[in-house]
């Protein structure tokens, strides 16, 4: 760091003059002094809880991150903010706050970032919903900002096969079908997570890492180094350095993302069969970043961008495989040599992809051999696995997340659910029949609200034996770990009278992947009667924060933000 502070950083407000000597006299109570106040102040925002697995770690990551930035001639300052777990309170009602949680993460980085005149930031993150939270609170301050996540946990072993949590969700679904019992449940249970750090396989929170890379807010090759690994302490101390330098460059969220930006991240995560929930998070980020993005866009890329990864849950493999190859930047390298990435656009590093790229050792390409990882001439599948529908079901739009093939059609009855506890129960005593489609509606961001994440009741659809016969639609969301023909995001929601809403039990569904369709087989007529029909309902919550954020919510097609400073030249 030079010695002289620049007069432009907002720490000045709190740090320079003789008027503010009450705030420095603050800052000394916490053991700060005059070098500290000579620097640029950096905030280290860490959700660390006992919560969830996902996040018991972050307060060493955190300190290493502080120390970083304090040996690279910062001020480090580190500040709390909440997590959620989302498979502790997945399958309760608990889940609505799920979503919920992304926006406060933001919100509250932002306040204290704008509040203490902070210079600049270094996002730590673990569970699912901290990763787009600490990206749009970058975006929201526009501060040199540095992301960095905590680590995904190392696979669980059971039966002589890697295990990770999914396979417990699973395993419920399999003992109500008999497929397993209660014993060998228990057995997985104990062994599926055998320590700290995220979901391990290419679910959400691996899924918005590998984002977080392509987007360019994070380093190549700082998403892979499992929580527990001396890997990942060295990439927290090298982020602490980088957001000094980001601060002495002036190097902002708003030099870096681009539309070149966010086609590589999606370009990523469609070819590593990544979580729907980065179509979500990657349509809020846009819109915070002020850059046109439609969730069609998503297809588009899918359709040029085969996919080239074969991880869980569609696959057999977890994050740590791919560290082990090299990382995302292996797969970033690929689709770059098949012209299917921006390689000039800008990261954090003040670099682009391609000059980040050529920084990094890796092993030549031809010298990469995993049976998981496909070259770009000989894909897994000749498309991404992001699949975006429409049709009279979804006028605005569908997601699904193939883990399959790509040529699923399914013509069948609507069950119809009104919540996602009746669903369950339908599953669980094992009412299911080949050829059903599963509807579970009035789970969207406003009539949840909180568009729970359903991966206990479509994991128990496959669990039962299910996995390519029955179809389940809703207005809510899925787990990144959820795997089948599961279609979440059915926008407009049928809390505000979308066609999902006038659905009747029996209604025939079609969905036909390779169009791209999703129709329920009645017509625009009788749509138009139950329309006429239809009650706005009442919000599920009348007070607290499920009330306040639920009627702020957008729609899920717009990334379900409720953020309202959002045009921007």
């Amino acid at each position: 760091m030079s010695d002289q502070k620049d007069p432009s950083l907002p720490s000045n407000d709190v740090t320079e003059g003789p008027e503010r000597a009450p705030h420095r006299s603050m800052f000394r109570a916490m053991g700060f002094d005059d070098d500290d106040f000579a620097s640029p102040m950096i905030g280290v925002p860490n959700p660390a809880a006992d919560i969830t697995p996902c996040n018991v770690h972050l307060d060493d990551v955190a300190e290493s991150a502080i120390e970083g930035t304090d040996e690279a001639g910062g001020m480090p300052i580190e500040f709390g903010t909440i997590t959620i777990s989302d498979a502790i309170s997945m399958g309760t009602e608990g889940m609505k706050a799920s979503l919920i949680s992304r926006e406060l993460i933001a919100d509250s980085v932002e306040l204290v970032a704008f509040g203490e005149r902070l210079d600049g930031l270094v996002m730590v993150a673990g569970c699912d919903k901290n990763l787009p939270g600490m990206m749009m609170a970058a975006i929201r301050t526009d501060l040199p900002s540095v992301f960095l996540y905590g680590g995904s946990i190392m696979p669980g072993e059971h039966d002589g096969r890697d295990v990770t949590i999914v396979q417990v969700f699973e395993g419920v679904g399999a003992v109500a079908s008999g497929e397993m019992s209660e014993d060998e449940l228990d057995d997985l249970e104990r062994k599926a997570c055998p320590g700290a750090g995220s979901c391990g396989g290419m679910f959400t929170a691996n899924t918005m890492a590998s984002i977080s890379e392509a987007i360019g807010l994070a380093p190549l090759g700082s998403a892979g180094a499992p929580a527990e690994h001396h890997e990942r302490y060295a990439v927290a101390r090298q982020a602490g350095e980088l957001a000094v330098e980001c601060v002495e460059a002036d190097r902002r969220p708003s030099d870096i993302l681009s539309r070149k930006s966010f086609e590589n991240a999606i370009a990523v995560q469609t070819a590593i069969g990544g979580s729907t929930n980065g179509v979500l998070h990657l349509l809020a980020m846009a819109r915070e970043a002020g850059i046109a993005l439609d969730i069609e866009d998503f297809d588009a890329v899918s359709q040029r961008t085969p996919k080239i990864a074969d991880l869980q849950p569609g696959g057999s493999h977890v994050m740590n495989d791919l560290h082990e190859l090299g990382g995302v930047p292996v797969v970033i390298r690929r689709l770059l040599d098949a012209d299917l990435i921006h390689g000039d656009a800008m990261t954090v590093t003040g670099r682009t992809i391609v000059e980040e790229l050529e920084r990094l050792p890796l092993a030549p390409d031809d010298e990469i051999d995993a049976e998981f990882l496909y070259s770009v001439d000989d894909p897994k599948e000749e498309e991404g696995a992001i699949k975006i529908l429409s049709g009279t079901l979804a006028p605005d739009g569908a997601v699904l997340k193939a883990t399959g093939g790509d040529q699923f059609h399914h013509e069948g009855p609507a069950r119809l659910f009104e919540n996602e506890e009746d669903a369950m129960a339908y599953v669980q005593e094992g009412h299911v029949e080949s050829g059903d489609v599963i509807v579970i509606r009035n789970e969207g961001p406003r009539g949840g609200p909180g568009m729970r994440e359903m991966l206990g009741v479509t994991a128990a659809v496959v669990g039962a034996g299910h996995e390519d016969d029955v179809a389940l639609i809703t207005d809510g969301r899925f787990s990144g770990g959820t795997r089948g023909p599961m279609i979440g995001h059915v926008a407009p929601e049928a809390f505000v009278g979308g066609p999902i809403g006038l659905l009747e039990d029996g209604d025939t569904i079609t969905v036909d992947v390779p169009d791209r369709t999703l129709d329920v087989n009645v017509s625009e007529a009788e749509l138009d009667r139950r329309r006429e029909a239809w009650d706005e309902p009442e919000p599920p919550y009348d007070a607290g924060v499920l009330a306040k954020y639920g009627a702020m919510f957008d729609s899920a097609s717009e990334g379900a933000v409720t953020n309202p400073g959002l045009t921007r030249d």
